[in-house]
This record gives C-alpha cells, structure tokens and sequence, in this order.
C-alpha cells in the first residue's frame, strides 16, 4: 500500500441555461413589453394613414417615432425633409383626425 493520499475527482456541475424565449412571446406577456409593442404599433398605424399625403421622395426619409399622451413624432433624416413637413402638418392633422387618431405631430431630426 502506498502512503500517497487518494483524491477524489470533483464532479464537474454544468450550469444549466434556460432555453430562449422568442421575442414575440415576451413582447406578449411582459406587461411592459406589451405596451410598447402597441405603442410602435400605433406609430406605424398613423404612418400608414398620413403616408399617401406625403411625396413619393418624402415617404422615404420618414420613419414613425414616439407616441405619447402630448403627441405623435416623426423622424426625418435631415432639415429640408422637416420643413417641408412643417408645411404639410395641417394636412397630416387632419388626416389622422378623419381617421380616429387625433394629436399634434411633432418633427424632430434624427441625429447621425
């Protein structure tokens, strides 16, 4: 018999990792995730709405933004696309209006 001591081999524990939860399935279920989906939802919508009255060339450097309790935002790429929508917010107004979605519309210039 040898003198030497015997060690036992730790047991090697593997960790366990949950399986991924698909996006749509914790958009649905987090109340919080919930709420933000229908709010991009809701911008999306009223950009359906108000797309047909914009320009062919306009519609492209627009993108929806932030829906509140103050109002609606719209996203454009660059300051000559934002002033030729300042002149035509009355009449992206009143389209959302005719649709059920009253609110002001903001402008506001994406930042790169």
């Amino acid at each position: 018999m040898s003198s030497a001591p015997r060690y036992i081999t730790p047991k090697r524990v593997r960790a366990t990792v949950p399986s991924p939860t698909p996006v749509a399935v914790a958009l649905r279920t987090h109340e919080g995730l919930n709420q933000l989906s229908a709010r991009l939802e809701a911008s999306r919508r009223r950009l359906r709405v108000i797309g047909p009255a914009l320009p062919g060339h306009l519609l492209a450097s627009v993108q929806p933004g932030p829906l509140d309790e103050d109002g609606w935002s719209l996203l454009v790429a660059n300051a000559a696309v934002a002033a030729k929508l300042r002149h035509l917010l009355p009449r992206l107004e009143a389209l959302l209006g005719q649709a059920g979605l009253p609110g002001r519309i903001r402008i506001k210039l994406l930042q790169r």
